[in-house]
């Protein structure tokens, strides 16, 4: 399993950080040493200080087991750093008198809908750009993950998701929010979202090698590979397609782009002398809408963090005395980070080809830099805050077999599990004989296969080997008072995906 020896530095509590004559010289140093400790193939990062660049430079491999380097250039997924991306394309809309931040969606999108005839009717563009829906976290994220499904059909069956909170009450972070309004874009704008995106921000930014889908990818050369962590080892995989939820996390870029984007918010909508935005859009960005909690364990981490809030496409909290606004973006085996520390006119990116907490480390580790503050080992925090994750997950994992009653048998015969099942959030999944053995198969997502072997009485063990990232999991049938099969429920326990939102009643 990834780290479960943590470097003999981190075990001795030696600080990585010995003083030199080169504070900048000792920071690339410790982002070297953190790959290492991370286990992450390849990493790239541009820091701007003082609105000048002191760095844009790559370290490591862009796949594991060759020798290609990562350099400024080198492409990544940015995932929902994205986002803001979206929420800037709206603001220009502001800026141009062809919508307000407060218009309702319905007047853009007629046949947007949600759980509820009211909020359907309330809720606006600012809504959407902020995550005070009523949905839970990543609610409906499978709508769109792998699936054929394309962006106007996945916000439309959004309707069907079921509120965790009441309208406006708290924080839950929606993906196909953002979707929806990219699609306002489109509807307002009259142009794909990719190609608004490409004439607003890519072409006046000078950001050459940024794309909008992995389609685009073989046009390129020097293109990071994402990586996933095995039992063993780490593997490169292939690149998902997002263009269904491109909005919300489709961009692809490098370290030497995405500096210009920054450049652009330190300067508060200009680049170059050009206009990009106004500074009242950047306020209305950067100003918290929803707040977020401070858990104890941050304020112990980080005593000077006081609040934390998300705008409209930026996150934000305090830090050492200074306002940072941020955002990161996690991609099936790749994980970003923005960064902007607007009283400094500093800004950094950090983009990996991995799955790991380097991102959030070497954050905190970039800003005690810029604010010349006298620094902590962060690997050796958040590392061994991943070793207990870790070490929950396997209890959690040993309760669940240790659980499991052996020698049972199912209730039926095999083939009385097999059909069509089917709900109206998602759609159909099917579950066929064959070889002896039963198959699921999620008709809207093809890579969604698998075996399903017997765990106990009515409950099948799955594992969905298109996806390594995610664990093994669960179906449940569930008998109705006849002793038929009625309905099937999946679960797969991970942080990003509910599949316990799927409703599966048999046809």
């Amino acid at each position: 399993m990834k780290k479960t020896l943590i470097t003999i530095f981190v075990l001795l509590g030696i600080s990585l950080t010995i003083s030199g004559q080169n504070p900048l010289q000792d920071l690339e140093d410790y982002y070297q040493q953190s790959m290492k400790e991370w286990e992450v193939p390849g990493m790239a990062v541009a820091i701007i200080k003082n609105d000048s660049l002191i760095l844009s430079e790559g370290y490591g491999v862009r796949k594991v087991n060759t020798d290609k380097k990562v350099t400024e250039e080198t492409l990544f997924a940015i995932a929902s750093n994205t986002k803001a991306f979206t929420a800037a394309g709206i603001g220009i809309l502001v800026d141009e008198g062809k919508l307000n931040w407060d218009d309702r969606v319905v007047d853009y999108l007629p046949w947007f809908e949600l759980y509820s005839p009211y909020v359907t009717q309330k809720f606006t563009i600012r809504d959407l750009l902020c995550h005070r829906s009523g949905l839970k976290t990543f609610s409906g994220d499978l709508l769109w993950f792998g699936s054929n499904y394309n962006r106007r059909e996945v916000v439309k069956r959004a309707r069907h998701l079921e509120p965790a909170y009441g309208f406006r009450e708290k924080f839950g972070y929606s993906n196909i929010m953002y979707l929806a309004a990219g699609l306002v874009i489109e509807e307002v704008s009259g142009m794909r979202w990719d190609e608004f995106m490409k004439k607003e921000f890519f072409k006046p930014l000078q950001m050459e090698r940024t794309i909008t889908s992995t389609s685009n990818l073989e046009n390129y050369n020097n293109v990071a590979a994402p990586h996933n962590e095995t039992e063993d080892s780490t593997i490169a995989i292939e690149y998902l397609n997002w263009d269904n939820i491109a909005p919300a996390g489709g961009i692809i870029s490098c370290a030497k782009d995405v500096k210009n984007w920054l450049a652009l918010q330190l300067n508060k909508g200009i680049f170059e002398g050009d206009t990009v935005f106004s500074k009242n859009v950047q306020n209305a960005m950067w100003s918290p809408h929803t707040p977020l909690s401070v858990s104890q364990t941050a304020r112990k981490m980080r005593p000077s963090t006081h609040f934390k809030s998300y705008g409209l496409g930026w996150s934000m909290f305090d830090y050492g005395g200074r306002k940072v606004v941020t955002h990161n973006g996690g991609y099936d085996g790749m994980i970003s980070q923005t960064v902007l520390l607007p009283e400094e006119n500093s800004a950094f990116v950090i983009l990996t080809n991995s799955v790991s907490g380097i991102y959030r480390s070497l954050m905190f580790k970039t800003l005690d830099y810029l604010l010349d503050k006298e620094s902590k080992d962060w690997n050796k925090i958040f590392l061994e805050r991943y070793e207990n994750y870790e070490q929950r997950k396997e209890n959690q994992q040993a309760r669940k077999d240790s659980a499991r009653v052996k020698d049972s048998e199912p209730s039926l015969a095999l083939k009385e599990y097999t059909g069509t099942y089917s709900g109206k959030m998602y759609g159909k999944a099917t579950v066929t004989l064959e070889e002896g053995k039963l198959r699921l198969q999620l008709e809207p997502s093809p890579d969604f296969h698998s075996r399903m072997e017997h765990w106990h009485y009515d409950t099948f063990k799955i594992k969905f080997e298109e996806f390594p990232s995610l664990p093994r999991g669960w179906v449940n049938f569930v008998m109705d008072r006849n002793g038929k099969v009625e309905q099937m429920r999946i679960d797969v326990p991970n942080p990003d995906f509910d599949f316990t939102e799927l409703k599966f009643y048999k046809e």
